[in-house]
């Protein structure tokens, strides 16, 4: 198996962020849900399209911030394996660079362009 270029210390570092960002996350999520834009009174129709259009933002969100959270624990499980920092596609080494911008990247920089250019499609 291929070994991670990240050093030890480095290790101890993110595993720190990504579990920071993990409760963090956490909270944000139980906010989202427990956000309530109606106060269950008749709302005129302004109210309802805001009402609506709030509801359709904070579900957004709670999609996107669900999408975060679910990477954050991949990486603390790949850390727990032994396997954080190889790229899940070419099994090459993720550099350091970008391990330290954004610790929870389970491809290096090329896989990771190429993927994004095939969901486009």
């Amino acid at each position: 198996m291929m070994t991670t270029k990240v050093k030890a210390p480095d290790l101890k570092k993110i595993k720190k962020t990504l579990t920071d960002r993990k409760q963090e996350l956490e909270e944000i999520i139980i906010q989202l849900y427990q956000d309530k834009f109606s106060d269950g009174q008749v709302q005129d129709f302004g109210d309802q399209a805001l009402t609506s259009s709030m509801e359709a933002l904070q579900s957004s969100l709670q999609d996107s911030r669900i999408e975060e959270y679910n990477r954050v624990v991949k990486a603390l499980e790949m850390i727990e394996n032994n396997t954080y920092g190889i790229c899940g596609d070419c099994e090459n080494n993720i550099s350091e660079k970008r391990l330290s911008s954004y610790p929870n990247a389970t491809r290096c920089i090329l896989c990771q362009e190429a993927w994004e250019e095939r969901k486009e499609l």
